[in-house]
């Protein structure tokens, strides 16, 4: 059973809903939530910036205005010297507006805003729910404290910054710190909201976890809490094709590498076997750099259908390297009418990981893959885009401005049958039941030629294994990253499968609960 408790994304509108049951059912109404939230701001700006010589506090007229109100009253009885700012008066009969009233401090019209380059900046306009475009006074307060560089600590979410999407709408503070409540949102994971919100404190305010479960959450940040409990082990009396066998085809003598790369890192992630499917102008070159790996001759369909029927495999990858063309969709849609078990020959294929060319080979004719891909018991497929070929097979989502990166991903995933990994610095994984995740260990020294290659091995390496094709896409977005950040400076595809192995036997030997 998944561990989920922590890792759920909520939206605006969830996280609205969640505060709805909180305050129904009780002990705490919303005025206890606003107090602890406040309190949890406020304590991290006193640790955090004893030395303040003044802070100044940006309420807006919503909740997140009360929350402001609540952390200028606790700030000023520390003996801080505080600056109210307020953009509207809150609602009459809100809980903002009882927070305002049990500030003492005179509040100021933001449009009068100003402060000196040491002050400290409390956020408290808008939070998460925030829909249009930061404008007037806000918009102004935000170039004064861009201008003057100031430190920012936001409630919720960066002013300007969408919960839901992480877009920018219009201008938005850059945060140092970003203080939210419960459980994150998703605009704090995608970009460029991310880059937006600093470092991301999570605070308690007395929210019950019943109540967030109660919702059937259907978005994740990945972490292993998500999938270690699929993740695979090999058992005592494992042999190697108990764990597995990954063909990576090649493409030719030119373009070895890539597949090679793949190779390698379906191998070091835990694939009893592999084997290279070269062509056979290029044999001779794989062979060269091939020690553990085997290799084989697969020219065409034919030679394709032998090697599934006398080595059985459980997962290709095809994409890198390889070229666009006739061949490639030819061998995609092969794997994927693969039905050894239906006929009595054995296990099936259990995935197919396309990537690179592997997309592009159809985009022209995305139909015949997602055709393909929906037929009845199918090889799971994977599909790892970058932006560029996630709109040369879906350019009608991908041109969709209104839809966030993470609804473009599971628009992609219902559409195509697959798992997409929409590849980027937040990179989304979406299945074609509506489960996602997004990535938070993102690491820069990845954006190197081959890091992709490396992904699609990974992937491959666990579905082999018997990782169901969501997890398995999700723990190796996450293992790819993490190995990324630990190597550093300097980088190249070819350490990534040595640099997976520390992190592989951290993770095997950490217990989780």
């Amino acid at each position: 059973m998944r561990t989920l408790i922590g890792t759920e994304l909520i939206t605006p509108a969830e996280m609205a809903e969640v505060d709805r049951q909180a305050i129904a059912e009780g002990p705490l109404d919303g005025m206890d939530l606003m107090r602890n939230a406040g309190r949890a701001v406020a304590s991290l700006v006193l640790a955090r910036y004893p030395m303040a010589s003044r802070v100044h506090v940006l309420c807006g007229p919503g909740n997140n205005g009360g929350d402001g109100y609540v952390v200028a009253r606790m700030l000023a009885e520390s003996g801080v010297s505080i600056s109210l700012w307020v953009s509207a008066a809150p609602k009459p009969g809100s809980d903002a507006e009882i927070a305002a009233s049990e500030c003492p401090l005179t509040p100021r019209p933001l449009a009068d805003f100003d402060a000196a380059p040491s002050d400290i900046v409390i956020d408290a306009i808008y939070g998460a729910g925030l829909s249009k475009p930061l404008e007037g006074d806000a918009a102004r307060a935000v170039e004064t404290a861009t201008k003057l560089g100031l430190t920012v600590v936001a409630i919720d979410l960066p002013s300007g910054v969408s919960g839901e999407s992480g877009k920018l709408l219009g201008s938005a503070f850059r945060a140092e710190v970003t203080v939210t409540f419960a459980r994150r949102k998703p605009g704090h994971l995608l970009q460029p909201g991310r880059d937006h919100c600093g470092e991301l404190v999570l605070a308690e305010i007395g929210i019950a976890d019943p109540i967030i479960r109660s919702l059937a959450m259907r978005t994740f940040e990945n972490t292993p809490h998500l999938w270690r409990d699929t993740f695979p082990t090999p058992a005592v009396d494992a042999h190697k094709y108990k764990r597995g066998h990954v063909g990576v085809f090649s493409g030719g003598p030119g373009s070895t590498g890539a597949a090679r790369l793949s190779a390698l890192a379906a191998a070091r992630s835990g694939a009893g076997a592999v084997t290279v499917l070269s062509p056979a102008s290029a044999m001779q070159v794989n062979a060269m750099h091939l020690t553990s790996i085997m290799l084989r001759k697969v020219d065409d369909g034919r030679d394709l259908a032998g090697f599934i029927a006398e080595r059985a495999p459980s997962a290709f990858v095809l994409g890198p390297g390889f070229g666009v063309g006739e061949k490639a969709r030819t061998f995609v849609e092969a794997v994927l009418a693969n039905r050894t078990k239906e006929e009595g020959k054995g296990e099936p294929v259990k995935g197919l990981v396309l990537d690179a060319d592997g997309i592009t080979a159809f985009r022209e004719q995305p139909n015949a893959l997602f055709e393909a891909a929906h037929a009845d018991k199918a090889p799971a497929l994977v599909l790892t885009p970058h932006e560029g070929e996630f709109a040369r097979l879906f350019p009608d989502i991908a041109a969709d401005t209104s839809l966030s990166k993470l609804a473009k991903a599971r628009a992609a995933a219902e559409r195509s049958c697959a798992v997409i990994v929409y590849k980027g610095p937040d990179t989304v994984i979406a299945a074609p039941d509506a489960m996602a995740a997004i990535n938070g260990n993102g690491a820069p020294w990845l954006a190197t030629a081959g890091s992709g290659d490396v992904l699609a091995g990974v992937i491959a390496g666990l579905l082999a294994q018997g990782m169901p094709p969501f997890d398995a896409a999700c723990a190796a977005v996450w293992l790819h990253a993490e190995a990324g950040i630990r190597f550093g400076p300097g980088l190249i595809a070819e350490d990534l499968p040595l640099a997976l192995v520390p992190v592989l036997k951290e993770l095997i030997a950490t217990p989780f609960s």
